[in-house]
């Protein structure tokens, strides 16, 4: 790896706004990017098909197009969400790329890196002390026990925590039903993504809700006078961490919200610093165009007045097979293929639905076949859609050349990205839009519970927030089990919460959880660390 004084300066980043940790990492200090700069460089926005549950790509092409771009003599850097412990440990593994197409120091990475969502729980966790500490204490804001929403976090999957009692015992306070979240659905981790500086950092914070009082009014942070301490403990959080890729390109890597149950995507700083210094900057979406792309548009272009210049859609033949109903989805199937590429043709439309441009990345596997490489190929040509096959994790930035210039070509036509619904649109009416444009749904049911979250989200005049969907990643419907490209159904909304902190209201869609559970053969039983302290086992 080279010294990051290097990376930095590959990056035309001055090394004093630099702090090292260690020899190939480096946080950068705010001076940099606050306030934010002007967008000099092209905005790459990589999301995917629907994929199957051990992933499709989009990181691994992320830093192979960043790599093939600085190839071609391009001012490139990739820019990515750090990896949360619980899909490292889970069934998906590591999230810094993988095979010749990696950002590094990989398992550190993996493994903690600057301790950015360490400081997160805790700020998270401070807050919910402060809320019970205070109930106990004589509950001077008179905050209604039962109405407490704020939970606490972990980076962690942990099943065993989705429902708790907190409080129990005559001494430990004021006993009440809580529940724990992942920290990357935590709503610190979404303010801290949108944050543009510390005293945005500090409205937000304290415009958190963590329940009602005895007149059903809000309480929020401030409330709890805690505001100061949690900006004080996501101080050395709040700044991008600067790495590179396995061929030196440049790589900021920054928060970590999950697509499916947050806004996911990287944070605005780290974004709006590689903006103002390099050609291309790549930044990956969490999961397919119906979650990540979709918020990636009406939330982060939103906060950040971002201008997004081409799509790209990660294609595996994968899982064109899996969603075209194949029973062994590892093997060439031509026919599964032909069929799983409804789902691809509706991922197309949403991009176009985006006003944007798309190119499409068939990252390849070592099993597919010639044959439906070339099925894929001729559906993006009827398509109109230009593609490329993918070679990264096998070739590194030779792999994604062809890739690379298809995308040169395509931000020199341009997009003109377009949010899918107003802002001055009722919940309700968000929500229809989503699922009849993005998710290709016939409408919206409502729990009782929902209605309710409804009338409140209105009467406490945040219905102008946009919303941000928790569903499953697996289907464009709420239910993962329909694959391909299902039609005429119906979503159930559970649940509606405001996050009033980061600036959207929280769509809770089927039976997404935003704590999830280990497999039955967690990745964590293959991890191991040697005598002389080598990590090994992270994918």
């Amino acid at each position: 790896m080279k010294p990051i004084a290097d990376v930095a300066k590959d990056l035309g980043l001055d090394a004093r706004y630099l702090i090292p940790y260690g020899e190939s990492i480096a946080k950068v200090r705010a001076e940099a990017f606050q306030p934010w700069p002007p967008q000099k460089g092209r905005l790459v926005l990589v999301t995917g098909m629907t994929p199957t549950p051990r992933g499709e790509g989009k990181t691994v092409t992320s830093v192979g197009m960043a790599m093939a771009l600085s190839r071609l003599g391009h001012r490139a850097v990739a820019c990515i969400r750090q990896p949360s412990l619980g899909p490292v440990f889970g069934v998906k593994g590591g999230g810094a790329g993988g095979g010749a197409a990696t950002i590094e120091p990989m398992q550190q990475i993996n493994m903690r890196f600057t301790g950015d969502i360490d400081a997160m729980s805790a700020a998270h966790n401070l807050l919910a002390a402060m809320i019970d500490n205070h109930i106990f204490q004589g509950n001077e804001l008179q905050i209604d026990p039962a109405s407490v929403t704020w939970p606490r976090a972990l980076d962690m999957n942990d099943r065993a925590l989705r429902e708790i009692t907190v409080g129990l015992g005559a001494k430990n306070g004021v006993p009440r039903q809580s529940h724990f979240v992942i920290t990357a659905a935590s709503e610190i981790m979404a303010i801290v993504c949108l944050s543009r500086d510390y005293a945005d950092l500090k409205r937000r914070l304290g415009r958190i809700i963590v329940g009602y009082d005895a007149k059903n009014e809000p309480v929020r942070a401030s409330d709890l006078k805690c505001v100061g301490a949690m900006g004080a403990l996501l101080k050395e959080a709040m700044l991008p961490n600067l790495v590179q890729t396995g061929e030196g390109t440049p790589a900021l890597v920054h928060g970590g919200p999950f697509g499916n149950i947050a806004h996911g995507t990287c944070s605005l700083a780290s974004m709006r610093l590689g903006l103002s210094l390099a050609d291309y900057l790549i930044v990956e979406a969490g999961f397919a165009s119906d979650l990540g792309a979709e918020k990636f548009v009406d939330i982060v272009t939103r906060a950040g007045d971002l201008r997004v210049d081409v799509a790209v859609l990660v294609v595996t033949v994968k899982a064109l097979r899996y969603h075209g109903g194949a029973a062994h989805w590892e093997a060439p199937d031509a026919g599964a293929v032909r069929l799983g590429l409804e789902n691809v043709k509706k991922h197309l439309e949403n991009v176009r639905l985006y006003g944007l441009t798309p190119v499409v990345a068939v990252n390849r596997f070592p099993e597919d076949s010639d044959e439906e490489l070339r099925i894929v190929a001729e559906a993006c040509t009827s398509e109109g859609v230009p593609s490329a096959v993918s070679t990264v994790y096998t070739d590194g930035g030779s792999g994604s050349e062809e890739l690379a210039r298809l995308v040169v070509e395509a931000c020199r036509r341009g997009s003109s990205c377009k949010p899918v619904y107003g802002l001055d649109l009722s919940v309700e009416a968000k929500i229809e839009q989503l699922v009849k444009k993005v998710y290709g749904g016939r409408g919206v049911e409502y729990t009782d519970g929902a209605r309710e979250d409804l009338v409140r989200i209105s009467r406490l005049g945040l219905s102008d927030n946009p919303i941000c969907v928790a569903k499953t990643a697996f289907s464009f419907s709420d239910e993962p089990s329909r694959k391909g490209r299902p039609r005429d159904f119906i979503v159930t909304v559970r649940k509606i919460e405001p996050a009033a902190g980061a600036g959207f209201n929280i769509v809770h869609m089927g039976q997404i959880v935003t704590m999830p559970g280990l497999p039955k053969h967690p990745a964590a039983e293959n991890i191991d660390i040697s005598d002389d302290g080598a990590i090994t086992g992270v994918f």
